[in-house]
């Protein structure tokens, strides 16, 4: 949820599979951002693109932060794309996909400057019992965690990734994608999140004065 309150993790082509002999693949701090050079589609490319996911909104000026201690989602991609914001400027982002996604003790912040000095809204939920999403697009500028994918394939043409529902790209365009990902320690940086569902267990909102962020 982005400082003024705003925010946004996109149908799969026909397209025969790769044999990249299905390993699981560990990144130590590894950062998932935008790949330059991509074409950009209006307000939220691909998640408007495909019209999967009512996405046709701009973002506001500002970014907020995710963090979890552990995310596991099934049905995993990822390509470059743009996140146009009201007041006119754009900026790149990764867009990721994932079909369905489990998160432990998810905390959101935004920090917002309001007349009266500094203010977070934080909202946390799952510590009891996992948060839970499907169809997930998130607009990432920068991830951080240890993850885990497994059967992955990195510089795959984004316009024939399959592995995530709706979640293409332009063709042409560099992509990743898995069969699964698993990040543990999760820190996200991200403009905008959009859900088919979410459930928050054990949800809890505050506006709390200062800056009290996730992270």
């Amino acid at each position: 949820m982005p400082k003024a309150p705003d925010e946004a993790l996109a149908p799969p082509e026909d397209v025969p599979e790769q044999n990249t002999g299905a390993t699981g693949t560990r990144w130590r701090r590894f950062a998932l951002v935008a790949v330059p050079g991509l074409a950009a589609a209006a307000v939220l490319g691909g998640m408007t693109t495909q019209g999967l996911l009512a996405a046709s909104f701009a973002v506001s000026g500002d970014n907020f932060k995710m963090s979890a201690d552990e995310l596991v989602g099934e049905g995993f991609s990822q390509y470059g794309d743009v996140a146009n914001s009201v007041d006119g400027s754009a900026r790149p982002i990764g867009l990721s996909t994932v079909n369905t996604a489990e998160l432990d003790n998810l905390c959101m912040s935004s920090l917002w400057d309001l007349p009266i000095g500094e203010a977070t809204l934080v909202i946390t939920a799952g510590e009891s019992s996992p948060v839970e999403g499907t169809n997930l697009v998130i607009d990432i500028e920068q991830l951080q965690g240890n993850a885990e994918f497994s059967a992955i394939e990195i510089g795959r043409d984004a316009s024939t990734l399959d592995k995530a529902e709706g979640g293409q790209g332009p063709e042409g365009g560099f992509g990743l994608q898995s069969d699964s990902i698993t990040v543990t320690d999760m820190e996200m940086t991200t403009w905008a999140v959009t859900s088919g569902s979410l459930r928050l267990s054990g949800l809890s909102l505050v506006v709390k004065p200062g800056n009290h962020e996730c992270f």
